[in-house]
Formats: C-alpha cells, sequence, structure tokens
C-alpha cells in the first residue's frame, strides 16, 4: 500500500485516485459493480479514481464504509482538497484546520455556513465549457467540505460577525436563499458558536471590502487573515495579530447581540417568506 500512496511522488488527488482504484481492486470489484452496489454513476467513480474529479467528502465517507477503510479515503481527501485553493489560502486552512478558537468578520455569507446550492452560485462564473462547470463543482465539493471544521472533535469555539449586507444580497432563487438563511439560523443556535449581526446603523467601518479571520492554536499561538476580492494575507508575527484583534473587538462592539442578531435572521428569513 505505500507505493500507491506515496505522496512525494504524487499529488493529493492522484493519491486519493490510486487509493481508491486499490480498495476497488482489492476488493475484487469492477467501475460497473461499484456503481451498482453504490449508487454513484460509473464514469464518476472513473473520474475519481483518475484524479480529475475531487469529489463531496461524504461521498468518501460512504466508500470508506463500503470498503471497511476506517477514514483512510477521507483523510486522503483533506490533503486532496487543499489543492483547490491558491497556495496563498493553503497555510492558513492547515492553520484553520486545528485551530481550538475561530474569529471571524465577513461582509457576505461565509464559506463555512453556505449550501451546497447557495455556494454553487456564488462560485459560478461565465465560464460556459464542461471544463468550467468541473472546476465550479470541485470548488464547491472543497468549500462544503471545509465545514467539517466547525463539527470535528474537540469543537473549537467560534464567533462570526456579518455584515448585514450579507443579509440584503440575496441568491437569484428564492428557495437557495431560504434554505441558505435556514442554515445561518440553525448554526446561530449551536453552543459552540456565537453569531452577531453588523447592523448598516453602525455606520461606515474598516472591513467593508474584505474579511478577517482571527484563529488561535491549543498552545495559544494566533495568526490573522485578511483576505479582499483579489488577495489575502496571512499575518503570523504576534503585534500584527494583537491590532487584528482590537480591529475585531470594535467590529464586536458594533454588532448586534446574539439573541438580537438571531431575531434580525429571523425577520429576513419572514421578510423573505411574505
Amino acid at each position: 500500500m505505500g507505493e500507491v500512496v506515496d505522496a512525494e511522488r504524487e499529488s493529493g488527488r492522484a493519491v486519493l485516485g490510486r487509493t481508491l482504484k486499490f480498495l476497488r481492486e482489492k476488493a475484487g470489484k469492477s467501475l460497473g459493480q461499484l456503481a451498482d452496489e453504490t449508487g454513484y454513476d460509473k464514469s464518476y467513480l472513473y473520474r475519481l479514481e483518475a484524479g480529475e474529479r475531487l469529489s463531496k467528502v461524504t461521498v468518501m465517507e460512504d466508500l470508506d464504509g463500503y470498503y471497511g477503510a476506517g477514514d483512510l479515503l477521507v483523510h486522503h481527501w483533506k490533503a486532496a482538497r487543499l489543492e483547490a485553493f491558491k497556495d496563498q489560502y493553503k497555510r492558513f486552512m492547515e492553520l484553520e484546520a486545528t485551530a481550538r478558537i475561530m474569529w471571524m468578520f465577513t461582509p457576505g455569507v461565509p464559506g463555512l455556513l453556505q449550501t451546497e446550492d447557495f455556494a454553487r452560485e456564488a462560485l459560478s462564473g461565465p465560464q460556459a465549457t464542461p471544463e468550467g462547470d468541473d472546476w465550479v463543482e470541485e470548488q464547491v465539493a472543497a468549500r462544503i467540505g471545509r465545514q467539517y471544521l466547525l463539527r470535528q472533535k474537540p469543537e473549537p469555539n467560534v464567533r462570526i460577525i456579518m455584515d448585514e449586507y450579507a443579509f440584503r444580497r440575496p441568491a437569484a432563487l428564492p428557495k437557495t436563499w431560504e434554505d441558505q438563511l435556514l442554515r445561518i439560523e440553525a448554526v446561530a443556535m449551536w453552543p459552540n458558536v456565537t453569531l452577531q449581526v453588523l447592523p448598516f446603523a453602525a455606520g461606515v467601518h474598516h472591513h467593508m471590502h474584505g474579511s478577517l479571520t482571527l484563529l488561535w492554536q491549543k498552545d495559544g499561538s494566533g495568526v490573522a487573515y485578511t483576505e479582499g476580492n483579489t488577495r489575502g494575507e496571512l499575518t503570523e508575527e504576534q503585534d500584527g495579530v494583537l491590532r487584528h484583534r482590537l480591529s475585531y473587538d470594535r467590529l464586536r462592539d458594533l454588532s448586534l447581540s446574539p439573541s438580537d442578531s438571531l431575531t434580525f435572521i429571523r425577520d429576513v428569513l419572514e421578510e423573505h417568506r411574505s
């Protein structure tokens, strides 16, 4: 098995694909048999084994269960999904995966809260070719896959501040937007999550055009990550992290309380339904 998953010679996606093929052949199954027994399309399974597509994490969970492989495929999927993001994000995502405390501000709906349909709409651009469609689906799978971070054990302590702007820019399809609002409402009630809304009444602020995320590890070390329309910047120097923390504190002071924020979300949901 070592030669199948040699990460030093292959990309994460290739490792995952070769592992999928190894497990299938070890089980004595053809692609057709695997498709029949799992319910997944044969051509889709082939593309996963060929390293041409990145699946949703739930597919890997299903196949881990089918093969009795523990969490082997999920483990390789986590490595492969990093390749769907630009290099500048990878260090941040590695730290995000182990963070015990996560604070974030976003002007829109954060990826960690997006439904699959909302993420697909947000990521869809002018691509009109099959390759463009594949790119969107790969990005959707990678984005949705990150959401396991909120429920991993031990659960991180998460604080999310969303600008009111996020609630005033609905999805194109009413059902997509309703499902997205319901998702935000549900996560806001999780015991490890505190969600606040920064209202328009707070006025102009210093993070109107980008997001801010602060992460703290078990050892107390922290980083800050800021992201705009075209670039992201990771700050690991502690004086810089402190400045960003103070900046975040000011946004929190201007935001609605968690209970008032939940009422706000429910009001938006009722307005949408009516």
